[in-house]
């Protein structure tokens, strides 16, 4: 532990980012400056925190009107991108001035529509929040009896009610934390404010700046940070911030400012001495867990988001991980943005860095307002809080007594609702001292952050249009940052490089083709053009490309294994479904290719096929289109199962089937009528009577001749001089000369008696290659339908 401790810059001897927030004031603006970087300290550069530069004096205004603010904006980034301009950065300075105002109080007034006190610009409010579920009810197995007159009525299913008339808001600059004990409703709460709940099934209204947001909007302007830690585990933490960064932020941004704006972001997040080092897991060590929470925090922010919710974001992590991410997460509400948060039980150190609690038990509200009037309200409610004890502690044991009582927390419900009704005002009015309202419209707001530097992604143009009701949503807003080929592009270089990290996986695929290709070159080994020997072909044909679709099954977790950094990356519109599906498969052709390659080399030539060169080629194609189709089908049902037990199972028995139905065991023209459209539908059909016309098409090629006639029959035993003249005797009453090379039985005689002759080899290539992509698209239909992040 002191080993870890020692490294973690909190603990530096010299003034760290995140001590250096302590002393700074809550009002804190985001500036884009041009020219050197600022120090502090002799010798210490100052990456994140900086003291704030004189505005230059310029003519009061009375007003400055968004058009107004738009223009400076614009012009600022005009110059800072011009030549002769040197190079800007981001940095945060807390208790500055707009750029643009005057030092004085009463310009930066004029800017941001304050009038006396300081007016926070963004304000979360949430009012009468209720979301109810239909509660599953426990019984028998088996289904009930039909309802007979007579009968009790059966009862209607019960509902249970998740979250029960919640309100409250959340400001600019502060954190707003949601506790309770597990099953209160605090990650519920989360995703209500986040719009991940349908509003058909959530009650009440949510608004920012008392405007409701249109669901393209949020996603551009705000970020979720889920519970659990969704990363690449064999990217390094400066590359997976990097790949967030070219997803999240606009391709007019250069390359070289998206990576000043990572850089300041592994600055502001602690994570300089991790940045080169892998994210791991099980099996390959990486970062600490509290690194890997921070590089999660990362990954969502890293467009500066205006709104910031997270889901239990110090869970499983021990104090001092946890303090320093609550610390981060204080910067980033300084920074400018609104930050809420679930937390479990906060340490008395985090405590202090909250601003607002909201105390949840079973959905609904035991308290809400700032950690300072706890002990007040508690001991207005008779349970005074000792001294030395931390307050949230003892309110969670109070609330978990409680509701161990036949009344549960009732009582300590409505005290908070008179509480509320007593001292709200006040609270008010000591907050803002204008009742709660919004110093700014949405629009303004909106526009006014992008002006200091936030919301990197939504501000390609300098401006963000909001939503009026009359507008359509889906055109006001640009849903992703980026366009499809860049997305594309991205993802492919983000999956090239794990697969370059991984080579374990395709070795030990290739290993297990090659592996697959000497058996059975040994066994087939130089077949012959007798009976016995067209019969070993099938077989060898069958096995062969059965073979290819059952290797192809280890494709099924290699989306299911991050098919939740796919939900979590989609949800707010990091990149569309089909960048994914289309980037998934160029990564995995050549290596298709290869195994392709492998086992045609392997296994043609021992086995002695025919065809020669072109035959060759056509095997390899086959073999391609056949490994092609079978990891789409793998991937389509990766798409549609939920984990690995239960893929593997679906596969493996999918494909026992379509190798019954091949024609290999029963030909076409034998199979019941009410299975044929089985036959047609199996992917093992189409590649087995391709290779089978590629063998047998050639007619100058014999496969039966004279006494071969009788080769698997019981007058195989005779000896030959008698198979001789039971064949002149045939001849004599057939009146047909049939002698012991006379050809019986050609290649395309045989495709007749297997029932192959619908369809040319061709087109039993095409139609594989076409499974292939329809299995892709129903991939990304599986996406499109499966993927939803809202709960119902």
């Amino acid at each position: 532990m002191s080993r870890f401790v020692d490294k973690l810059p909190f603990f530096d001897r010299r003034a760290s980012p995140m001590e250096e927030a302590d002393d700074i004031p809550r009002s804190g603006l985001l500036h884009l400056h041009g020219g050197h970087h600022h120090y502090q300290h002799h010798h210490q550069p100052q990456t994140a925190l900086m003291a704030p530069e004189p505005s230059p004096p310029t003519t009061k205004q009375s007003s400055s009107t968004l058009a107004q603010l738009l223009k400076r904006v614009n012009e600022a980034r005009s110059d800072a991108s011009s030549p002769n301009s040197s190079p800007s950065h981001y940095t945060i300075e807390l208790g500055a001035s707009m750029p643009g105002s005057t030092g004085s109080e009463s310009e930066h007034t004029s800017l941001t529509g304050v009038g006396d006190g300081t007016l926070l610009p963004f304000v979360l409010k949430f009012t009468d929040l209720t979301y109810s579920v239909k509660q599953r009810k426990k019984g028998p197995c088996l289904p009930a009896l039909p309802f007979r007159r007579g009968d009790a009525e059966p009862e209607a299913p019960r509902m249970k009610t998740l979250l029960d008339n919640i309100s409250g808001e959340a400001r600019e600059g502060e954190i707003m934390a949601v506790l309770g004990a597990s099953g209160s409703g605090k990650s519920t709460l989360i995703d209500a404010l986040a719009n991940r709940i349908r509003k058909e099934s959530l009650h009440g209204s949510v608004t920012l700046n008392g405007e409701s947001m249109d669901n393209n909007l949020l996603k551009v302007i705000s970020a979720y940070v889920m519970q659990d830690d969704l990363l690449y585990p064999m990217l390094t933490v400066e590359e997976t911030l990097m790949f967030s960064a070219e997803f999240r932020l606009p391709r007019s941004l250069p390359t070289k400012e998206k990576k000043k704006r990572v850089q300041a972001l592994i600055d502001q997040l602690g994570l300089r001495n991790a940045a080169n080092t892998i994210i791991g897991d099980e099996g390959h060590r990486g970062v600490s867990g509290g690194e890997r929470r921070r590089v999660s925090i990362g990954v969502d922010i890293i467009h500066d988001p205006i709104v910031l919710f997270l889901d239990e974001p110090t869970s499983g992590l021990d104090s001092t991980s946890a303090f320093m991410v609550v610390k981060v997460l204080q910067r980033i509400a300084q920074s400018g943005s609104v930050v809420v948060m679930s937390i479990h039980q906060p340490s008395y150190r985090i405590l202090g860095l909250l601003d607002r609690l909201l105390f949840l038990s079973r959905g609904q509200t035991v308290y809400y307002g700032p950690p300072g009037s706890l002990s007040s309200f508690f001991s207005d409610f008779g349970k005074p809080i000792h001294d030395n004890e931390n307050p949230t502690e003892f309110a969670l044991d109070l609330v978990r007594e409680l509701e161990t009582m036949p009344n549960g927390a009732c009582d300590l419900v409505e005290h908070n609702k008179s509480w509320q009704k007593r001292m709200g005002p006040k609270m008010k009015h000591a907050d803002d001292g204008n009742g709660g309202k919004p110093s700014l419209s949405l629009q303004e707001a909106i526009s006014a952050s992008i002006s200091r530097g936030k919301l990197v992604s939504g501000a390609t143009d300098g401006n963000v249009t909001v939503p009026s009701p009359s507008s359509a949503p889906a055109s006001a807003v640009a849903k992703f940052a980026n366009p499809f080929w860049i997305e594309m592009g991205v993802l492919t270089r983000r999956a090239f490089l794990n697969t370059k990290r991984t080579p374990e996986i395709f070795v030990i695929r290739l290993g297990a083709v090659l592996i697959t290709g000497f058996i059975l070159a040994t066994i087939f080994w130089r077949l012959d053009d007798s009976p016995k020997g067209v019969e070993e072909r099938l077989g060898f044909f069958a096995i062969a490309m059965s073979t290819m679709f059952y290797t192809c099954s280890d494709a099924l977790p290699v989306f299911l294994n991050e098919r939740y950094i796919f939900l979590r990356e989609t949800a707010y519109n990091a990149y569309r479904r089909s960048s994914y599906v289309l980037s998934h498969t160029i990564v995995g052709f050549p290596s298709l290719i290869v195994l392709s390659l492998a086992f045609a080399v392997t296994t043609f030539f021992a086995v002695g096929l025919a065809g020669g060169a072109e035959g060759f080629f056509f095997f390899v194609a086959i073999v391609l289109a056949s490994f092609w189709a079978g990891s789409g089908f793998a991937t389509f049902l990766s798409g549609v199962v939920t984990n690995v037990q239960l893929g593997f199972p679906v596969v493996v028995s999918t494909l026992a089937y379509f190798l019954l139905f091949s024609g290999f065991f029963i030909n076409r023209d034998r199979i019941p009528k009410y299975w044929l459209w089985f036959h047609y539908a199996s992917l093992v059909k189409y590649p087995y009577e391709a290779v089978m016309i590629n063998e047998f098409s050639d007619p100058g090629r014999c496969f039966v001749r004279g006494v071969q006639m009788f080769d698997n029959t019981p007058l195989s035993v005779l000896p030959a001089a008698i198979k001789v003249r039971v064949l002149r005797a045939m001849s004599s009453s057939l009146g047909i000369n049939i002698g012991t090379a006379t050809c019986i039985t050609t290649g395309p005689d045989f495709l007749k008696q297997q029932a192959v002759t619908d369809l040319t080899k061709w087109d039993c290539l095409w139609i594989t290659v076409a499974w292939g992509f329809l299995f892709r698209i129903l991939f990304y239909i599986s996406l499109l339908l499966g993927s939803r992040n809202k709960r119902r």
